[in-house]
């Protein structure tokens, strides 16, 4: 299912949905391409991820800019992060567990727990370690009704239209990032939007599919899995 999309008048930001926003692609490193994302929640404007320039801010003000950031992980923070709090002054949202890696480029406003809740922004966090220790989802209810759940790196969509997964060499845990994806087959979203992705980068789903992208995503979960307390002693 691909859902209709709009250009904002600045021709940056590309409206998904009636209340969220996709800003321009990125692509910070060789062979990886990422979106951030603007809700208009119930509080004010939430940014989802990070952009990496600042080419989207103009658009992004002439929304109302931004009261919140969320960051799903660690590979999310950059020197863009100093530059969007200088701008627009938002309150930054980064797991506990990656603090030393975001507080480098921004002041963390607020710290993420292996705790599931729905904050004052209304967004659920749904903590999600596998990928990277620290690897949150976020999940909100749109102005439709509709649930957007971002994955962050947990799940994407690969070249091939099916959903995979990514541990990169030395970091995350295989177990917990399988246990993430299973954990993620128990909600219910419409649409799913990753932050890194090799195919498209969002997919509207009714509940038979989402339930094969969790299935397609478990299957790409390595076996060998690297305990906590092992990395621990390594670091």
């Amino acid at each position: 299912m691909t859902p209709s999309t709009t250009r904002s008048p600045r021709n940056a930001l590309t409206r998904i949905r009636p209340d969220l926003w996709q800003t321009r692609l990125d692509s910070p490193h060789p062979g990886l391409t990422t979106h951030a994302y603007l809700w208009r929640g119930p509080r004010g404007n939430v940014l989802f991820y990070s952009p990496a320039t600042e080419a989207d801010f103009d658009a992004i003000e002439a929304l109302g800019g931004v009261r919140a950031q969320y960051l799903s992980h660690l590979d999310e923070a950059g020197p863009n992060l100093a530059r969007i709090a200088a701008r627009f002054g938002p309150k930054l949202h980064a797991s506990r567990y990656e603090l030393a890696e975001v507080s480098r480029h921004a002041v963390v406003g607020v710290l993420l727990d292996y705790e599931r809740h729905v904050d004052d922004n209304g967004v659920e966090i749904l903590p999600t370690p596998g990928h990277s220790d620290g690897s949150t989802s976020f999940l909100v209810t749109g102005v439709s009704g509709e649930r957007y759940l971002f994955t962050g790196d947990t799940m994407f969509q690969t070249k091939t239209g099916s959903w995979g997964t990514f541990l990169p060499p030395g970091r995350g845990s295989a177990a917990e990032l399988r246990n993430s994806v299973a954990f993620l087959g128990t909600v219910a979203p419409d649409l799913v939007i990753s932050s890194a992705f090799a195919g498209a980068p969002f997919e509207a789903v009714d509940e038979r599919r989402w339930a094969q992208c969790v299935r397609e995503a478990l299957a790409t979960v390595p076996d060998q899995v690297t305990p906590r307390s092992q990395r621990d002693e390594s670091a």
